[in-house]
């Protein structure tokens, strides 16, 4: 494979690559821990190995399948988990329309290698890296370093979580270790206003409709978040526009 913009120099060789590597090495202990508790859960939840190595591979969405697992054990409708899980990655909506400007011209079939492999954490690093939306040198390789440290931390630690599950006692709380390694990670998202203020509104949502059944107060909280990131993200330029007129 090789990057359409640097030449002929394979990937894993150029310096991007290992830029991308390095970055997103620094939250690869989280990743893992995160990886390591879903692919407990997804055991102790009775999928047992098989499913849940096929789950882990094939999805390799860690939200989606823990907001999916509850519903699945307790027998919901496949609709609900379908959706549910649809909620969960409506996120990924926005960061692809982010991406398009850098990646909407390569093949079919590299734009759906990086639709796997698109994370949260790709996706801040990578607009850091590249704050201007226009094809550079050095872009795909940057990102597939990126991907390639965030697939192998969340795959490896998975996997070990999956193998390890029926050794591993309930009462070692790994559902608490599960929401702090989380959290960490969300912290690193938080970068500007518009993140905070959709994180508090997720936050507040998820404890107004906490009540409500099979865990939905979840997807009303990413809903809202979802909603008021587009709002935010809607207004910016008007803003932006007000203040240059202000300045003439």
């Amino acid at each position: 494979m090789h990057d359409d913009t640097s030449g002929t120099l394979p990937l894993w060789r150029d310096p991007a690559f290992a830029r991308g590597f390095r970055e997103l090495g620094s939250a690869s202990l989280g990743i893992g821990a995160w990886g390591l508790v879903t692919g407990v859960a997804m055991v102790k939840s009775g999928l047992g190995v098989p499913l849940s190595l096929a789950m882990t591979l094939l999805v390799f969405a860690g939200s989606a399948q823990l907001a999916a697992l509850p519903l699945i054990v307790q027998g919901a409708p496949m609709w609900l988990v379908w959706a549910t899980a649809a909620c969960v990655n409506l996120r990924f909506v926005i960061f692809s329309a982010g991406w398009r400007p850098y990646f909407g011209h390569r093949p079919f079939w590299q734009k759906v290698a990086h639709a796997y492999l698109a994370g949260d954490l790709n996706y801040v690093l990578f607009i850091k890296a590249y704050p201007d939306p226009v094809p550079q040198a050095g872009q795909w390789p940057f990102f597939w370093g990126g991907a390639a440290v965030n697939w192998l931390a969340w795959q490896g630690f998975s996997v070990l979580g999956i193998l390890l599950a029926n050794h591993i006692p309930t009462e070692w709380g790994l559902g608490f270790a599960g929401t702090l390694a989380l959290m960490g990670l969300t912290g690193t998202l938080l970068v500007d206003r518009a993140t905070w203020v959709a994180g508090a509104v997720a936050a507040c949502a998820a404890l107004a409709a906490y009540a409500l059944p099979l865990k939905l107060n979840i997807v009303v909280a990413i809903a809202a978040a979802v909603a008021v990131g587009l709002v935010m993200d809607h207004l910016a330029p008007a803003g932006r526009l007000l203040a240059q007129r202000k300045d003439l």
